[in-house]
C-alpha cells in the first residue's frame, strides 16, 4: 500500500507531518509492501484557496491513501474520485502515522467533515 503524507521537510520517516494538504511543502509516500520512501516537492503549494490540484502532484505514483492534518472538500472529492481514501494524520513523524494508519488508528476525512477555509476542528 502507498500512503501519501504531506511533510514540513525531506526527512523520509523522521519527517514530520504537515497541517494542510495542499500547501504542504512536500509529500512524503511510503510504500509499505516495499518498505520505501519517496519525497516529492509540491509544485502547486502556493495555490489560490479552493485551487488546490491534489493529483497533479500524484500523477503515476498509484497512491491508495492520503494521510494529512486537513484538507478541503473539494480535494478531498478529487482523490476519492481518483480511488484515494483520505485519513486524518496524528501529530508526530511520517513513521508514527504509518504506524497508526496500519494499526487501523485513523479515521477517515470524508466531503462531509473536511475543512472549511483552511481551517479545521
Amino acid at each position: 500500500m502507498k500512503i501519501c503524507i504531506p511533510t514540513e521537510t525531506k526527512d523520509g520517516l523522521r519527517a514530520k507531518v504537515y497541517g494542510h494538504f495542499g500547501s504542504a511543502p512536500y509529500f512524503t509516500i511510503v510504500d509499505t509492501e516495499k518498505d520505501s520512501v519517496e519525497i516529492i516537492d509540491n509544485a502547486n503549494q502556493h495555490h489560490a484557496h479552493g485551487m488546490c490540484q491534489p493529483m497533479s502532484a500524484l500523477v503515476g505514483k498509484s497512491i491508495d491513501a492520503v494521510v494529512t492534518g486537513g484538507m478541503g472538500a473539494r480535494a478531498v472529492g478529487k482523490l476519492n474520485e481518483g480511488g484515494i481514501k483520505v485519513y486524518r494524520a496524528i501529530p508526530g513523524t511520517v513513521a508514527d502515522i504509518v504506524s497508526q494508519f496500519t494499526k487501523g488508528g485513523l479515521g477517515e476525512i470524508t466531503v462531509q467533515n473536511a475543512c472549511a477555509q483552511h481551517g479545521c476542528h
